[in-house]
């Protein structure tokens, strides 16, 4: 197995990703939203880059069963109906909801991940899931969301526990990247707390404005036995 690792997505040439299988991380907070929303029953989420084309979509596929959903700077889009807080979306707001949503650097991720041959979004809460969906593919390019184009502590953390689990019963000779060694050296001296997420960049952030509470259920980690996949722009549930 070949494993190739990016810190941000502007690293990626995506003619090198075309035959492979892609997992994007977002855990603070994208990803971590996107499982918990199709988790509590939510139909299919639809990532946009821009407030605008999301504004457009959503519209488009109508109102009455669309939830708009998104954040600049951590924070909800006004006028939007969600912003990107995992608690926000439970069951009882999103089930059998079709969801548009564009965040500040999950959603570009995602975009940049599609050219692949298949995409998975990865976070802590399912990340033993996509372990084993993906543990017998030939490549895996994992591509970590980052903050604005920069290095992103939480997602390298989540990248380098996903190849442990990967890896750890095989016996096959791996393949991995400067990358991908570096985030499975982190992962053997960390594990994901609510308190390490809010000593990252993207924690501190979250806090900042009131959030705390969403890292707790940021490092939750398999809180969802769930794998989800990116197929013509629409994200949904393997199971669904």
């Amino acid at each position: 197995m070949r494993i190739d690792t990016y810190f941000t997505p502007p690293e990626v040439e995506t003619a090198a990703i075309s035959e492979a299988t892609v997992v994007v991380i977002d855990v603070v907070r994208a990803t971590t939203t996107i499982i918990e929303a199709l988790a509590n029953g939510a139909k299919a989420i639809y990532p946009t880059e821009s407030t605008e084309e999301a504004v457009r979509l959503a519209a488009s596929m109508g109102r009455e069963d669309t939830l708009l959903c998104g954040e600049r700077k951590g924070r909800k889009v006004e006028g939007f109906d969600l912003g990107n807080s995992p608690r926000e979306f439970d069951a009882d707001t999103v089930g059998g909801k079709k969801l548009v949503m564009t965040t500040t650097n999950g959603t570009r991720a995602l975009g940049v991940g599609a050219e692949g041959a298949r995409l998975l979004p990865c976070a802590f809460t399912n990340i033993g899931a996509v372990a084993a969906d993906v543990s017998a593919d030939d490549h895996v390019v994992i591509i970590c969301a980052g903050q604005e184009d920069r290095f992103s502590l939480d997602d390298a953390l989540c990248a380098g526990h996903l190849i442990q689990r990967m890896i750890a019963d095989s016996e096959d000779e791996h393949e991995l990247n400067d990358a991908a060694r570096a985030v499975r050296a982190l992962a053997s001296a960390r594990k994901a707390t609510k308190k390490f997420l809010g000593l990252t960049a993207a924690g501190a952030a979250i806090i900042e404005i009131g959030l705390a509470d969403d890292l707790a259920l940021c490092a939750d980690v398999d809180r969802h036995d769930i794998v989800v996949y990116m197929s013509d722009q629409a994200i949904t549930r393997a199971d669904g």
